[in-house]
């Protein structure tokens, strides 16, 4: 049985049963439901005692990173958390270096391009740049994790580890369920592993509504020159009748040089400063794997 919501957020910040633990817990929670999300299913969703619950809740009121709807009682996250992202980004230069590059990319495709920074197990989407002027347009919030199991970016990440890790990652967030992933999304460890192994076969990650019903995208690595590591993904996104699978792939010459251009200026500059974070475990090559056999 797929862990709930609450298992996979103590499963991140420990047991849950820290005062940090169920404070991030609920921070990322709540930023997950913008509209707000009533006292006890915060405290359900969670599995903490309600009693608990909304004593966080209040000091996160009192400190103005979350705010109580006065008609439903409520609680949602202020602009306060989107302004410490936003100093963070805006201080170590990634919408400086990579907004024109993204702003380009988008108007040579006409479609949504994203890209996302690599956070050891872990990616968010930092910045965007729409190229649709009219028309049906796929456009998310930013600042969120994306879904490992079947976004490009998640499935480009998870295809750095090896299969039993990228397994245990996608096991531990969540497949998802009807109304939140695509009609195509892998929905067990099994099939997930077919897909990443096509994504390491090609060395970019395909998804045809996998994440959503009716929409497609593609993705391409940004890797640290030299050293190969991950820093961060660039991907197109699009409703599936603007990019049948044989536009995207068409893009791709565009999409890799705005990815090695993004490498170039190093997106991850200032995150790492002077000392580069440990290389993932990464799955063994096609000709390691020929080896061993």
């Amino acid at each position: 049985m797929a862990a709930g919501p609450g298992a996979i957020r103590r499963g991140r910040h420990g047991t849950g049963g820290g005062v940090l633990e169920r404070t991030l817990a609920i921070l990322e929670l709540l930023a997950a439901n913008a509209h707000g999300l009533p006292l006890s299913t915060v405290a359900d969703r969670l599995g903490i005692p309600r009693s608990a619950a909304h004593r966080l809740l209040t000091s996160l009121v009192a400190a103005r990173y979350v705010t109580q709807s006065e008609a439903q009682a409520d609680y949602r996250l202020t602009p306060k958390i989107a302004s410490l992202a936003l100093t963070f980004l805006s201080d170590i230069g990634v919408t400086d270096l990579a907004q024109p590059v993204l702003d380009r990319l988008a108007r040579e495709t006409g479609e949504l391009v994203r890209l996302a920074l690599v956070e050891g197990e872990t990616l968010t989407f930092v910045a965007k740049a729409q190229g649709s002027a009219f028309g049906l347009r796929y456009d998310p919030d930013m600042g969120r994790e994306p879904r490992l199991s079947c976004t490009s970016n998640g499935q480009l990440l998870l295809a750095q580890f090896s299969d039993e890790k990228a397994a245990a990652l996608a096991t531990r967030q969540g497949f998802g369920h009807d109304g939140e992933i695509g009609p195509r999304a892998p929905r067990t460890p099994e099939e997930l592993l077919k897909h990443l192994r096509l994504v390491r076969k090609r060395g970019y990650a395909l998804t045809l509504q996998t994440f959503a019903p009716g929409m497609h995208s593609i993705a391409w690595p940004i890797r640290r020159p030299g050293s190969g590591e991950m820093l961060g993904i660039v991907s197109i996104a699009g409703p599936a009748v603007r990019l049948p699978e044989v536009r995207l792939i068409a893009f791709l010459p565009l999409l890799r040089a705005a990815a090695e251009e993004l490498s170039l200026v190093d997106v991850a500059a200032g995150r790492a400063g002077d000392t580069a974070p440990a290389a993932p475990e990464r799955a063994p090559s096609p000709s390691q794997r020929k080896a061993r056999s």
